[in-house]
């Protein structure tokens, strides 16, 4: 499995902010922009809580295991492997809504004086930041689920004596 680029992220975000920030454009000279729902923010941060709980349960599980605890309950791989996938897709979901929200924020940014639009731009600043957390919860999960390198599997040599 491969590791999650920040690099990937990084595109995602941009793209989805820029489309976001001209699409918002476009809908806003043809009639209302749609609302940034309240619900969006307080979602992500469940996401990004879950994230961050499964990591930290990983973490003491796999620490349990390597000190050779009795009472150490193990991780099967498929586990570990089924929390990676979900904090991967996690945070590419997320990379997208921040963007998509941040383009949506950037727009509503011009008209901060009508309290509206200030109170949606406002939800989208916290969905980007609930998102900016989601990734950081992935990307710890995946740091607690790697395997540690084994230098003969990779072909590295031992140093002779």
């Amino acid at each position: 499995m491969k590791q999650l680029r920040i690099r990937t992220l990084v595109g995602l975000f941009l793209a989805a902010g820029v489309l976001s920030w001209s699409g918002a454009r476009l809908w806003d000279s043809v009639g209302t922009l749609p609302r940034v729902p309240l619900a969006a923010p307080i979602v992500l941060a469940v996401i990004a809580v879950v994230l961050l709980a499964t990591a930290l349960s990983l973490r003491s599980r796999l620490r349990a295991q390597r000190e050779r605890r009795p009472d150490a309950k193990g991780v099967e791989p498929m586990m570990a492997a089924r929390a990676v996938v979900f904090g991967q897709a996690s945070a590419l979901v997320a990379a997208l809504v921040a963007g998509m929200y941040g383009g949506t924020g950037a727009f509503l940014l011009e008209s901060l004086d009508i309290p509206a639009r200030r109170d949606q731009a406002i939800y989208a600043g916290l969905s980007v930041l609930m998102s900016f957390a989601v990734i950081a919860a992935a990307f710890f999960l995946e740091r607690v689920c790697k395997l540690p390198e084994d230098d003969d599997e990779n072909g590295g040599t031992a140093p002779a004596a």
